[in-house]
């Protein structure tokens, strides 16, 4: 009998249409709920695809789990979903995370099946760097996994496109909105839409102010590397994006769109109001531009008919009580919101507007 193929370790997400987000936007808006992954974000694609990739590439057809061992330096989201995919595959993974990486994490990360969670460096690029020189170094049957920086990953995220053309039964969307960290997301969307629809709709990729790598390069004319990350969206906190996503962004059907952490984190709040939903300031910065008139700025050639898809991305970083705070401490971003009876979230607003009991 022939050797099983390791399986997917990622999964379809669901499409759906947002009445109140639609109502929000004057489009229709469309979300891409890449928060239902099994690592709890669309990094369960890309690194998923490149986990099953490394064990198809090995001699033997069915690798032991003895032969193998996964490794990665990301104590959010690139790491968990590491760890989920190949536990869920049968072989071991061990993340290197910086001394910073908050304890939610670490626990989320060891739950979700780490063989261990080893602390190293002040930052990611030390972190890294240990893997590298280090472990990897001493460990013959390592195997290193980037976060976003890899074709495999891109090709795993570009499956995401397949199914959003199925479920918008093959009709193109007039736009799509994702969030750009390292570019992960962005160049395998980007390569999805060259393969479905040609390269003919419109991206915007959106970065919080402090970690705008993207922005910072195309605005340049060149790549560059920030000197630091000072945005609370600590996801989207890669210092130098992938050159692959640089040579994306200056694309013509590409805005660049950078966002205030206040922003980011009134998107997270108003959409656990409208859908029920918590992600991470990432994810929340996207959803921001559906609200109070910033997607109309940017796209005004948009109608009431035209459909637009947020990839909500997801993460793990998040939970009630930094939503509340998150909520106390921007509050004043609410102030030019405009009132809506048909978006809940403008009547619950931190802003004295909400309803008592």
């Amino acid at each position: 009998m022939a050797p099983q193929e390791p399986k997917q370790p990622w999964v379809q997400t669901p499409l759906i249409e947002s009445a109140a987000l639609s109502k929000a936007a004057g489009c229709r808006i469309f979300l891409k709920l890449e928060n239902l992954q099994p690592s709890g974000s669309f990094k369960s694609r890309g690194i998923g695809n490149l986990i099953r990739r490394a064990i198809l590439s090995q001699p033997s057809p069915s690798p032991s789990p003895s032969t193998i061992h996964f490794y990665s330096s990301s104590g959010g989201n690139a790491g968990l979903a590491c760890v989920t995919a190949a536990h869920t595959l049968g072989y071991p993974a061990t993340v290197i995370v910086p001394l910073s990486t908050k304890p939610l994490m670490i626990s989320k990360i060891r739950a979700a099946g780490a063989t261990d969670v080893v602390q190293k460096g002040a930052t990611w690029s030390e972190a890294d760097r240990y893997l590298r020189g280090v472990v990897l170094a001493n460990n013959p049957h390592g195997i290193y996994v980037p976060p976003f920086d890899h074709p495999h990953v891109w090709e795993g995220t570009s499956t995401m496109v397949g199914e959003v053309a199925q479920q918008l039964e093959y009709a193109k969307p007039d736009a799509l909105i994702c969030s750009v960290g390292g570019g992960g997301l962005f160049c395998g969307l980007m390569q999805g839409i060259d393969q479905v629809w040609n390269g003919e709709v419109d991206v915007l990729a959106v970065e919080t102010n402090g970690a705008d790598s993207l922005n910072a390069s195309l605005k340049a004319g060149e790549l560059v590397t920030l000197p630091g990350i000072t945005s609370m969206a600590t996801s989207l906190g890669a210092v130098r994006v992938a050159p692959k996503a640089f040579e994306y962004g200056r694309r013509s059907n590409v805005t660049s769109v950078v966002l205030a952490d206040a922003e980011a984190a009134m998107g997270c709040w108003r959409l656990a109001d409208d859908e029920r939903m918590l992600v991470e300031a990432a994810c929340g910065v996207s959803v921001a531009l559906c609200y109070d008139g910033r997607l109309k700025k940017l796209l005004p050639r948009l109608t009431a008919e035209s459909r637009v898809v947020v990839v909500l991305c997801g993460g793990s970083n998040i939970t009630l009580e930094m939503l509340a705070e998150f909520r106390r401490k921007y509050a004043d971003v609410e102030e030019l919101a405009t009132k809506d009876e048909g978006v809940p979230s403008t009547l619950s607003a931190p802003d004295g507007h909400m309803e008592k009991d």
